[in-house]
């Protein structure tokens, strides 16, 4: 159970649902209350996760951790701390519009009255898209809370034009009509590829069907003003020279934020850092391909000796320590990674050999 003492300005209500044994906290921090959904046993290391625009930890986690392998893999290892961005979570009401709208800035040190709430003093991370731009951000400004940083499809750089225009697009839709068929839509694309989202020829795929559900239980106030958040970013790019973890990014080849993530890759420290991309997938590799992540992160994991229960007979219960990576698996190649792009099934297939 969270110590009440260990920040001074967040208060947890437990709340009756549990969801799938996770248990969720409503946290009051500086700029608004945050719902954090915890699963597993607390003495374990902590892994946070934050989702992209309009999603929380059901619409972007669950495909990642209902895939047998990897899902043994993360709650063998880890306690989940499921982040929601203001408003997201399920049941959310609707934020007064005269509250101030937070920057990415707020968000990022939200993430500290969270941490500090839990008496986490460093977590592992994993984000999508505009939730890994948070998550980076927060490991620049905090880099003695992040342990390490798994990101799918993130970005760091200010809106291009192309994004601009398209968020601006969301915003009047989001303003005047709410969550309207066409806005959906336009996520469906931030999120999938065209083959999850169909054509004229082809119907939505059910993950596609699936999310549209979800997207309806969103309130478009709350998703505007996170979307006028990310839309606001800065540049961070310098800002990744600082970054003294290791980090694991992923990308689908369909993702319009593709470039982005080449980008960040070409940024950051190519001894510490690795790219991995999904072919005929989105930006939510979480949902789409899943199974494309299980390889990858498990070469990642053991640089800080954690491994799949059928490798690991105990349970680890101490802070994960930077000091415990071994050297020879701090660089990509040796964690059977490619900065160049992989065809995900024949190189799971020929990772899997080596092993």
């Amino acid at each position: 159970m969270a110590d009440s003492n260990s920040s001074t300005d967040s208060v947890s209500i437990d709340v009756e649902t549990i969801y799938l044994g996770g248990k969720e906290h409503i946290v009051r921090t500086g700029c608004g209350s945050v719902s954090v959904i915890v699963y597993g046993d607390q003495e374990k290391p902590p892994l946070i996760t934050y989702p992209d625009l309009a999603l929380n930890h059901m619409s972007c986690f669950q495909g990642l951790f209902f895939c047998p392998e990897a899902a043994s893999l993360l709650i063998h290892n880890f306690c989940i701390y499921h982040i929601s961005p203001p408003g997201h979570e399920l049941g959310a009401a609707a934020i007064c519009p005269e509250e101030p709208v937070p920057s990415v800035d707020d968000l990022a040190d939200q993430i500290v009255e969270v941490l500090n709430y839990f008496g986490l003093r460093s977590v592992m991370c994993m984000g999508v898209t505009a939730g890994a731009y948070i998550l980076t951000l927060f490991a620049i400004k905090h880099r003695e809370r992040v342990l390490g940083l798994i990101l799918v499809s993130p970005v760091c750089r200010a809106p291009s034009w192309s994004e601009w225009f398209y968020n601006k697009v969301m915003s009047n839709l989001l303003y005047f009509y709410g969550m309207c068929g066409l806005l959906k839509d336009f996520l469906l694309y931030r999120y999938f590829s065209k083959e999850v989202r169909g054509s004229a020829e082809v119907p939505e795929s059910d993950i596609a069907q699936a999310c549209r559900r979800l997207l309806d239980e969103r309130q478009s106030i709350n998703v505007l003003r996170f979307l006028q958040a990310i839309d606001g970013r800065p540049d961070i790019t310098q800002g990744l020279k600082k970054l003294q973890c290791r980090t694991l990014i992923f990308v689908g080849d369909s993702s319009p934020f593709h470039s982005e993530a080449l980008h960040m890759t070409a940024k950051l420290d190519r001894r510490f850092s690795a790219l991995v991309e999904v072919q005929e997938c989105g930006s939510m590799v979480t949902e789409e391909q899943p199974h494309a992540m299980l390889i990858p992160m498990e070469y990642f994991l053991m640089g800080y000796g954690l491994y799949r229960p059928n490798q690991f007979s105990g349970s680890p219960r101490s802070p994960l320590s930077p000091s415990c990576i071994a050297p020879e698996l701090l660089s990509p190649e040796s964690m059977g990674l490619k900065l160049k792009p992989i065809k995900t099934r024949i190189e799971s297939k020929l990772l899997g050999e080596q092993r």
